[in-house]
């Protein structure tokens, strides 16, 4: 791997991430994201993907379901829309079980990742959805941790173990964005993203984001911030790195200002969004 080119990500750097509207912008100008997360099983996904994007900003959040998850989604964001449309970027799988027939409603949730192969727009996949990476024509990233990638290699034909990816994350990342032909973020005490042999780093993340939904909340940041940047993504999809890079960052960040060395949840990240992009915009 002695050609792997490392890049350390900077406040300076995800700056450049954040697309701050002009007069002229309206709502559907500024971004809309098609969200297919959560289940029966895992609800509050649904719940924590949609208010995190929210609240990372963007113009519009299409929530994609036909069931109950609808309701607890409006319940604590009322300005999504739960219905079908167009949209300019994709998250899924979030709270949603990789085993598709498992039970109805978690087959049901896979139907909707049809959708996502008839509007081709910049797409970040988790989860339940981690199966569809390389089987998608537009730019895509995926946003494993060492178990899920893990199982994703295995299945593709590659052996490997949770212990070896976690030994060296930059080695698999890398590996499995060119195997792949997507970008991938490892998530991780080292979180990197993988664009081919480029490789973003991370700073190293607080302990105490690892607690449950966590995960959700970084893929809601992500997600607000392809839709806003995809324009730039579809001219260069290797943007798209970037991109995810700049979620990481306003993650671990957003994490460490609410944390102060003390315990936290998934809900009092997604609170302390604004206030991080306030010290980042600064």
């Amino acid at each position: 791997m002695a050609s792997m080119k490392i890049q350390k990500w900077t406040a300076r750097d995800t700056k450049k991430c954040i697309v701050i509207p002009s007069d002229l912008d309206h709502k559907y100008s500024r971004g809309t994201l098609g969200v297919i997360t959560g289940s029966a099983q895992y609800p509050g996904a649904a719940v924590l993907t949609s208010r995190a994007a929210i609240a990372t900003g963007l113009g519009v959040l299409r929530f994609h379901s036909s069931s109950g998850l609808a309701h607890l989604v409006l319940h604590a964001t009322p300005e999504a829309l739960v219905q079908p449309g167009k949209v300019d970027a994709w998250i899924a799988g979030s709270g949603i079980s990789d085993k598709r027939f498992s039970d109805y409603t978690t087959w049901l949730r896979h139907r909707w990742f049809k959708l996502i192969k008839l509007q081709t727009v910049p797409t970040v996949l988790d989860a339940g959805a981690l199966y569809l990476a390389g089987k998608l024509s537009q730019p895509t990233l995926i946003t494993p941790h060492a178990g899920e990638l893990a199982k994703l290699l295995s299945k593709r034909g590659i052996s490997v173990t949770s212990e070896a990816i976690e030994s060296d994350p930059r080695k698999w990342a890398v590996k499995a964005s060119e195997f792949l032909g997507v970008i991938v973020l490892l998530k991780g005490a080292l979180t990197v993203v993988a664009n081919g042999k480029d490789l973003i780093e991370l700073p190293k993340a607080t302990p105490w984001l690892a607690t449950a939904g966590s995960g959700d909340v970084l893929t809601g940041i992500i997600g607000a911030l392809v839709a806003t940047n995809y324009i730039e993504i579809l001219n260069d999809p290797n943007h798209l790195s970037k991109v995810a890079a700049s979620g990481a960052f306003i993650h671990n960040l957003a994490a460490v200002t609410i944390s102060k060395d003390a315990p936290i949840s998934a809900t009092s990240i997604i609170e302390f969004i604004p206030v991080t992009l306030q010290k980042i915009l600064k």
